[in-house]
């Protein structure tokens, strides 16, 4: 049996790169999967720096060790969501998946739906996808003061920090969405699995942090309120399909979720409201020669169609 320990380094190394070294040197050496225990944990040093009894750098493989192996482009897709999921047994999973499709003979392996390592890669890939996507949409930036400004500086860049609470590793994978989006200011996301930091050039990590390093709230979450209240449509009030969309544990970093049960109070008058008033006349289309020649030529196409 051999034991692997993937390990991870403060801020440069993933835990995926640490995988994919050791999964290339196991197929190199012909492991099977059911002869490998792995481990996960944090390491300083390098991987292979002062490898325990048993390890796979301690390992004396045969001379006529498997060549070089080629995999697709997308089970490496598939492998770097499934290995920002917190389930400990996602390596050994991504090495059986692994093992089957080269040396086990399995090419078209993702293309079977029903196999249980697809679907459980699946379900564990989805489930990173999801909380991506809740952390593109529920960050919310505060203003803060620069640890070291520059005095003279007359067009410095403002700072922003933010706190989030991911349920996996997501951070360096959702990190590009807020590098492309807000590349002209500096900022920080803090998280307790790791942190991002952009200042102008390139993303930067560290380790995680406590929720005591995030900011207070500042002027800022008054324009979030007031943004979310002219948004807020009680007509079309659906309390089950938002809390699914925005549940209640990201709400305690949320500016606005302070007046999200106001607004459901509210809701059933506002709506009546609204019904009560009476309907606006539709104002005339603009005069516009643009806009007159658009609907020319869409009634020319109408007219040869018919």
């Amino acid at each position: 049996m051999h034991v692997v320990s993937v390990a991870q380094s403060a801020v440069h190394a993933t835990l995926m790169d640490s995988w994919r070294q050791q999964a290339r040197t196991l197929l190199q050496a012909d492991v099977r999967p059911e002869d490998v225990a792995w481990n996960e944990g944090v390491q300083q040093a390098s991987l292979f720096a002062s490898p325990a009894a048993g390890s796979i750098a301690s390992c004396k493989f045969p001379p006529n060790a498997t060549a070089a192996v080629t995999i697709s482009k997308a089970f490496l897709q598939l492998a770097h969501s499934v290995a920002a999921h917190t389930d400990s047994t996602r390596w050994a999973l991504l090495y059986r998946m692994l093992w089957r499709q080269t040396l086990g003979g399995e090419r078209a392996l993702l293309a079977m739906a029903t196999d249980p390592d697809v679907r459980q890669a699946g379900r564990w890939a989805k489930a990173v996808g999801r909380d991506i996507h809740k952390m593109h949409a529920f960050v919310r930036f505060r203003r803060v003061e620069p640890s070291d400004p520059e005095p003279d500086a007359q067009d410095a860049r403002e700072c922003f920090v933010a706190w989030f609470e991911p349920e996996h590793d997501i951070v360096r994978l959702a990190a590009p969405f807020f590098k492309a989006r807000f590349a002209a200011m500096n900022w920080s996301i803090l998280t307790p699995r790791e942190c991002v930091h952009w200042q102008g050039s390139t993303l930067q990590f560290s380790p995680g942090v406590t929720a005591e390093h995030a900011p207070s709230a500042d002027v800022l979450d008054d324009l979030w309120r007031s943004y979310y209240r002219s948004i807020f449509n009680p007509a079309r009030l659906k309390i089950k399909a938002m809390q699914s969309e925005m549940p209640k544990k990201y709400w305690k970093n949320l500016p606005e979720a302070r007046v999200i049960d106001e607004l459901i109070a509210q809701s059933q008058t506002r709506t009546l409201e609204m019904l009560a008033t009476e309907q606006r006349p539709v104002k005339p289309a603009p005069k516009n020669a643009y806009l007159r020649s658009l609907q020319t030529r869409e009634s020319e196409i109408l007219d040869d169609a018919v």
